[in-house]
């Protein structure tokens, strides 16, 4: 089994077992946690480990609070407190999930809240309530806080893989309904299913990343669902639009162009060709107009633009 060694510290469990510093665990903070939520933790846990809390403890007790917090709690806040590093390591985390699917690792669930992550149908409920609660204890017990820790970054390591499209558990044969009813109270998952909600979640992970203006984090996701699925609509229109922030207008336009051949109706796809044809001077055909009638009489990417075509064309590009 691999030991991850954290300064004093020793980690066996969770993302620890992959030589990965798990800085959302020491503080027990979601993995899309923000910056306001992960101060106000952070807060919590420095004031229970501050020396003046620590008065009725034990010298050792004390030493312990101390290097927890110097070589564990701080440095975790120091890097998930800065924008940049932050989204450097929740991207390394989603590239670490999909290389465990791809590569389809064997994880341990010892713990009852893990086994549950694992199986449940609205995972992000059950991930973000488990850290809640082990949130609650977390440095109660000073001895007991690696333990802890370390159950977060299970928590952490399933939930990447769910993210990443990893099933869990699958149904034996003689388990498998018959029916779309039957299928879909029992939960079971078909290849096509499977295939098709990995490709979703590349998408949403990729729309949340060009709004926070991630182009190129939001342009890997999509990169990866086009590797699952070449044939997906959405994910060439969506790469259109970060190739186009980019100001890669060739690139948009071969994605826009191919978007639209597998779906005309696409309105991203017809907003962002129409937008690349008003930059370029060319004139609107009937398709484009269409999709200027979409958006009402505001063109797409103007100023002051609302709703999807300002949202996805607007803003600064990076």
């Amino acid at each position: 089994m691999v030991q991850y060694r954290y300064m004093s510290f020793k980690f066996n469990r969770g993302l620890f077992k992959y030589d990965f510093i798990d800085y959302h665990a020491v503080l027990c903070v979601p993995i899309d946690a923000d910056v306001k939520e992960i101060r106000k933790r952070y807060l919590k846990i420095a004031r229970r480990l501050h020396p003046d809390s620590c008065k009725d403890e034990t010298d050792a007790d004390k030493e312990l609070a101390n290097e927890l917090l110097s070589k564990l709690v701080n440095p975790a806040y120091e890097t998930l407190s800065h924008e940049k590093q932050r989204m450097e390591h929740i991207l390394i985390l989603s590239q670490m999930g999909k290389r465990l699917v791809q590569q389809s690792a064997s994880v341990e669930l010892k713990s009852d809240v893990t086994q549950q992550l694992a199986s449940a149908a609205h995972f992000e409920h059950v991930y973000k309530s488990g850290l809640a609660q082990i949130a609650e204890t977390q440095y109660d017990s000073l001895e007991k806080v690696q333990d802890t820790i370390a159950l977060a970054s299970e928590l952490n390591l399933i939930y990447i893989m769910r993210s990443a499209g990893k099933i869990f558990a699958a149904a034996s044969p003689a388990e498998i309904p018959t029916n779309a009813a039957a299928v879909k109270q029992a939960g079971v998952i078909s290849p096509r299913q499977k295939k098709d909600s990995v490709v979703l979640q590349y998408i949403r992970r990729a729309q949340d990343l060009i709004s926070q203006n991630q182009l190129t984090q939001a342009r890997v996701e999509l990169q990866d669902g086009l590797k699952l699925e070449p044939n997906n609509s959405r994910c060439h229109s969506l790469i259109g639009v970060v190739y186009l922030k980019q100001n890669l207008t060739t690139s948009a336009k071969v994605h826009f162009n191919r978007a639209l051949q597998l779906d005309p109706k696409d309105e991203i796809a017809l907003a962002g060709r129409l937008k690349i044809e008003q930059m370029t001077g060319q004139k609107p055909s009937g398709a484009k107009r269409t999709a200027s009638s979409h958006t009402g009489s505001q063109q797409p990417g103007k100023s002051g633009g609302g709703g999807l075509f300002g949202g996805l064309f607007g803003g600064k590009k990076k």
